[in-house]
């Protein structure tokens, strides 16, 4: 779709008025990616209070042109159309005006052009809150699912290997073990510099290890390690199984028989649960050797007296509320990992937001649970 030209000239938008018609003339080589003219000289003379009636255009010193050229038509039509002006397309050349009026061939449907919405606080504060009961909705429902899968493993009526909860084991467990060591380890040292920091005003330097210890088993080592596993192996299992989703791996199991939360989502959740309270107190005890060393350095004691102050703490009840928790937590992250990996829809797009709202709702989860938890435990005294 060219005129004829003998060499490249620059393309040129003159805009002349006669009376109550304003005329656009197009010059030179319309091209795409030629640096085309600007229309809002035209679009603001149309614009003027000058009583337009009609625009004309006008081709006949035109060059070279391809659809930048039509695009550019377009929208003037648009324009005229909306100001209800009258066109005369007839100056154009005839390739030009028979794409232009094929354009304009089918009138544009009601409500096809989406239109920008401006949400109030009212109308936000809404929706976001029917979004959250909607997942809170499908969460529990999931969960009642998983507990049928779960009994009916354990029934020995379900399709289920052991060597895929091995597998998650090693995945969720030993892989699991440097980064929640590290974290456990620094968290140690600062709660052990904090302590001896303010402690030490008052004389009692030594019951850092108290510290350290008490805050690492019954609260920190389970909910740090919690969140660890929500962006680590949470994340994981709702990516591997969104990309299931999106690949039908998931509705060829269903085809073959094979229920996927048996098959899929059990072996995960026993993994994480079974995992949990190895590496809390995996955790723990890292945590509280950093302590030690930090304590140690600062203060005069000595490794054995921080170790029998670290025990003398440590109750079998602290223990083993910290073992619950992480219980708790790990079950919340296994659930909001796969729930939302299954729900995934069925693009690339929708694996990375289901892997991102795994983690956001297995973080949240966790604290909510924790703060219900410890009100639970001052009232038991425990």
């Amino acid at each position: 779709m060219t005129a004829a030209a003998s060499s490249p000239q620059a393309p040129k938008l003159i805009v002349n008025r006669e009376g109550a018609v304003v005329e656009a003339e197009f010059r030179g080589d319309w091209l795409l990616g030629h640096g085309l003219p600007d229309l809002e000289p035209l679009l603001s003379e149309l614009q003027s209070p000058g009583g337009t009636q009609r625009l004309r255009y006008l081709g006949t010193a035109l060059g070279e042109w391809d659809t930048g050229l039509i695009a550019r038509l377009a929208k003037l039509e648009r324009e005229a159309q909306r100001r209800g002006l009258e066109t005369d397309a007839s100056g154009l050349p005839d390739g030009a005006r028979q794409l232009l009026s094929l354009a304009f061939a089918v009138r544009e449907r009601e409500g096809a052009r989406r239109r920008p919405h401006e949400r109030g606080v009212a109308e936000a504060t809404g929706l976001a809150t029917l979004d959250i009961l909607h997942t809170l909705r499908d969460l529990v429902r999931f969960v009642g699912e998983v507990v049928l899968g779960v009994m009916r493993v354990l029934r020995g009526g379900a399709t289920f290997r052991w060597s895929n909860v091995w597998l998650a084991i090693q995945e969720a467990g030993a892989e699991a073990l440097p980064i929640v060591g590290l974290i456990s380890l620094l968290i140690g040292m600062i709660f052990a510099f904090v302590g001896v920091i303010q402690l030490t005003d008052f004389g009692a330097g030594v019951y850092t290890a108290d510290l350290v210890a008490v805050a690492l088993v019954r609260e920190m080592a389970p909910i740090m390690t919690g969140i660890i596993m929500a962006g680590r192996t949470g994340a994981a299992y709702a990516a591997e199984l969104g990309t299931m989703k999106v690949n039908e791996e998931i509705d060829a199991l269903t085809t073959l028989g094979i229920n996927p939360i048996d098959y899929l989502v059990v072996p995960r959740f026993f993994a994480l649960i079974i995992m949990m309270p190895f590496l809390t107190m995996y955790g723990s005890l890292l945590g509280i050797l950093g302590g030690a060393g930090v304590a140690i350095t600062m203060l005069d004691v000595s490794f054995v007296q921080y170790a029998v102050q670290t025990g003398n703490a440590v109750t079998l009840s602290t223990l083993f509320g910290g073992l619950f928790k992480s219980l708790v937590y790990g079950a919340m992250v296994a659930l909001t990992g796969t729930q939302q990996g299954i729900a995934c829809g069925s693009s690339a797009m929708a694996v990375g937001q289901a892997t991102t709202r795994a983690v956001v709702l297995g973080i949240v989860l966790i604290v909510v649970s924790a703060a219900v938890l410890t009100v639970i435990y001052i009232n038991l005294d425990i």
